[in-house]
């Protein structure tokens, strides 16, 4: 896709949902177009407007799949590697969610695997860490100060609800890791931290 065909900037957080006023046949222009470039975060931005839309749980996939086919190494890691049914939820609640003072701690959310659970297929681990999610993430599976049920549960780091969570104060960043675990719970999420 050629910088004069996109209209918006890519590197905006997807919580700001640069596409939402797009009717769904541009949207999927844009992402066959994005597809045709390699343009991962083009099409990142796309498969989550859908997704932010209800879109089918197949078409997420199906969606998810061709851009990580074509577009890897260009692939924002906000955008999930997989359909979460309830990652709107998980948008909307953090978004609720501001940081006043600026820091060195980070918010992080964590797809647990919760196929041998009756809540659903899929989890939420919620922290905070003065590392970023990614190395936080790392650590978990590494075994190094790590949660149980990241070590054995942990999928992959939802970074998209929490990108305005970064760089916070200390103190305030744990306040809202048990504000924003039981904001989750009330949602209907399973929610493991937050402590």
């Amino acid at each position: 896709m050629t910088a004069a065909a996109r209209t918006f900037d890519l590197s905006r957080s997807p919580a700001a949902r640069p596409l939402a006023l797009l009717p769904r046949p541009q949207i999927a222009a844009r992402f066959q177009a994005a597809l045709r470039g390699g343009d991962g975060a083009a099409g990142a931005h796309c498969i989550h407007e859908l997704w932010m839309r209800g879109e089918f749980a197949a078409n997420i996939e199906a969606a998810l799949a061709a851009l990580w086919q074509r577009a890897a190494g260009s692939i924002p890691d906000w955008l999930p590697m997989r359909y979460i049914d309830w990652l709107p939820a998980a948008y909307e609640v953090a978004l609720a969610f501001r940081a006043r003072r600026a820091g060195r701690a980070n918010l992080y959310l964590v797809l647990l695997d919760g196929q041998d659970r009756r809540r659903g297929p899929h989890g939420v681990y919620v922290g905070v860490s003065h590392h970023n999610p990614a190395q936080r993430f790392d650590q978990h599976k590494a075994g190094i100060h790590s949660a149980g049920s990241v070590l054995k549960r942990g999928i992959e780091v939802l970074t998209g609800p929490t990108l305005h969570l970064q760089r916070v104060a200390r103190a305030e960043a744990r306040r809202i890791e048990a504000e924003l675990a039981e904001a989750l719970r009330d949602a209907g999420l399973w929610v493991e931290g937050g402590h």
